[in-house]
């Protein structure tokens, strides 16, 4: 595998190029062709071919892809392989949403820790995962090399936390809490998640629908106006 700068686009499909693989294997499916895979995707089997030729030829003519091979590629590629460390910054709702539902270490990531203000919640475990107060985060950081930090703080607090994070060696964070906390000049890597942005985008198509819809209802009208005359 080679790795080379590649577009962010081509980053944003490999995970679904992931997920899709594994739901083949779950069916027993070792073998698939690009143009396969780009039905079941809604892609054309050029475009899967481009993005994988940015890091290597993965397939072969004639016999197409080998389902857990690729597999394989594609989690390397994404560094699944890498066993990044993250601790969590925020045990509100969203923070203990992820603790107990998201498989971290399913994605290669391992949870090491979470850190929260509320005296309520110091000291206690959730899945195996202990709280610590915010005060004690710097001394942690400095003991425990730690790859990302999972921000899920109320908004008012993003930009500080940001800041105590990025001064204690965290470069990169998985950002859920609505604000955008990285510049265009900034080294930080960033994930900003925004959850209307999904729901806006949504809303977008079904409206989009619903204008074809009347659109179709209006042409259908018209035509059986113009029958009667």
């Amino acid at each position: 595998m080679r790795r080379v700068k590649v577009s962010n686009n081509v980053i944003r499909r490999m995970p679904r190029y992931l997920r899709k693989l594994d739901e083949l294997a779950g069916h027993g499916i070792n073998r698939i062709s690009s143009s396969e895979l780009g039905e079941q995707l809604g892609l054309t089997p050029s475009q899967i071919r481009q993005d994988f030729s940015c890091f290597g030829e993965f397939g072969q003519q004639g016999y197409g892809y080998n389902v857990h091979a690729l597999r394989e590629q594609i989690a390397a590629i994404l560094g699944m392989d890498r066993g990044l460390n993250a601790v969590l910054i925020g045990v509100g709702n969203i923070g203990r949403a992820l603790m107990d539902n998201f498989c971290f270490s399913a994605w290669g990531c391992n949870l090491l820790a979470a850190f929260d203000v509320n005296p309520e919640l110091i000291g206690r475990e959730f899945n195996g995962i202990h709280i610590y107060s915010m005060d004690d985060l710097a001394e942690y950081l400095k003991e425990h090399p730690t790859d990302l930090a999972v921000l899920t703080v109320p908004k008012e607090s993003a930009i500080a936390v940001t800041d105590i994070l990025t001064r204690n060696g965290i470069g990169a964070i998985w950002n859920f809490t609505n604000v955008d906390i990285t510049g265009p000049n900034s080294s930080l890597i960033v994930e900003n998640l925004h959850f209307s942005d999904s729901l806006l985008s949504l809303s977008y198509f079904i409206s989009e629908r619903k204008d074809e819809e009347a659109a179709r209802a209006a042409r259908v009208e018209r035509q059986k106006n113009s029958s009667k005359k």
